[in-house]
């Protein structure tokens, strides 16, 4: 390998270094990775309106209990109803529409259990499209692996929010 191929591989190495990255549940300081993990696990995941809800706080209750249920949580999750959004896209001549967007908007509260206070609001939104096919099976299938698609994306989204804040708020080791 040439001298120049090196400095093109090893170069942005060094410049995530120096930029201060550090990843958030990956190798580094092990103490502020498990901290991140255990404020997760101790975070209660309030009952959410209707067939999306529930199946965004299973998604939810999946990715943030490694332990099970915490019996004393620090901190309440509050989520609002999942409010959902269908657009016709792409309309043929003769006024069909094939293709159709999807969009799920909620907001999150989280809450410290002990003093009532409002850590952290969030708006969040997940988009997702299918195709309207002639079978009605078909597309009706299709709207509804997209909207499973778009709960994940929001339970995605709400880990992301609650890791980034857990991980700015512990003290630096």
């Amino acid at each position: 390998m040439s001298l120049w191929a090196r400095i093109f591989f090893v170069f942005p190495l060094f410049s995530l270094m120096a930029c201060g990255f550090t990843p958030l549940y990956g190798t580094g300081n092990i103490a502020l990775n498990t901290t991140v993990s255990t404020n997760l696990d101790q975070v209660f995941i309030g009952n959410i309106p209707d067939r999306e809800g529930q199946y965004l706080r299973n998604a939810l209750m999946d990715r943030f209990y490694n332990t099970g249920r915490p019996d004393n949580p620090v901190y309440r999750l509050e989520i609002e109803p999942v409010k959902q959004t269908l657009t016709n896209l792409d309309i043929t001549k003769s006024s069909d529409a094939t293709r159709a967007q999807l969009r799920l908007n909620t907001a999150i509260v989280l809450i410290d259990s002990a003093t009532g206070k409002k850590l952290l609001k969030r708006k969040l939104v997940s988009i997702t499209s299918y195709n309207i096919l002639q079978s009605q099976f078909t597309t009706r299938v299709s709207e509804e692996n997209a909207r499973k698609n778009a709960l994940d994306d929001l339970a995605r989204q709400i880990e992301q929010q609650l890791s980034l804040y857990f991980k700015a708020s512990s003290p630096p080791q």
